[in-house]
């Protein structure tokens, strides 16, 4: 389950920047309609939460590096997933002082539409960093990528906030292993109990997450 307890800060955070809306909106890469919406984006407004979520982001990571149970891999880059993830990947990138790379989404470059940006290593493992999952599909995506034109591999995924709509199961099945700092139920959760949210707005939403999950059988 995501390692949201102590990190409802960012629920707050993203609330007071307006990343937050209710409504009816095309999410992911499909025509699915979701009842809510969350800009993470909107992080790089609020350089002081950015860098909270670095370091949040970063301690996360070193407790997970030193247990026995569940570690996270070692590696030696890090990779930020355009475009969301880039400033969470560079952020983070300066907080440890792990070298960053990014699959770079141009149209063309000497006959490719993708290429990987930074330097690296073939066989080096990377960190593959986002700003939020849904499916994992562009996650999924962007590991074969690495791994069939770089010669990089992917064990673990970093994301700030899981929508909980069934990505984790869909991710260990390509043998990535999810990492989440807030989960979108907890922030629900968190903003309903604090009053910010309508109560139709939150069944609603909470609806929504739970039937995805089940329909993708997480």
């Amino acid at each position: 389950m995501p390692q949201n307890a102590g990190n409802l800060w960012l629920a707050k955070a993203l609330w007071d920047l307006g990343a937050v809306k209710f409504g009816d909106f095309t999410i992911g890469r499909t025509t699915q309609h979701s009842p809510v919406y969350v800009n993470l984006r909107l992080l790089i407004s609020n350089p002081r939460a950015l860098a909270r979520a670095a370091r949040v982001m970063n301690e996360e990571v070193q407790t997970r590096q030193g247990k026995l149970q569940k570690p996270l891999h070692e590696f030696q880059r890090v990779c930020g997933i355009p475009f969301g993830g880039l400033h969470l990947a560079t952020a983070f990138s300066l907080r440890s002082r792990v070298p960053m790379v990014y699959v770079h989404p141009a149209k063309e470059r000497n006959g490719n539409r993708l290429w990987v940006e930074g330097r690296f290593e073939k066989g080096e493992t990377v960190l593959l960093i986002d700003d939020l999952v849904t499916s994992g599909g562009g996650i999924a995506e962007t590991g074969a990528f690495l791994k069939a034109n770089a010669g990089l591999h992917v064990r673990d995924v970093l994301v700030l906030l899981d929508r909980q709509e069934g990505a984790r199961e869909q991710l260990k099945a390509y043998g990535y292993n999810l990492i989440s700092i807030l989960g979108l139920e907890s922030m629900l959760n968190y903003l309903m109990a604090s009053g910010l949210i309508e109560e139709a707005d939150y069944d609603r939403s909470i609806e929504y997450i739970q039937s995805r999950r089940a329909q993708r059988g997480g």
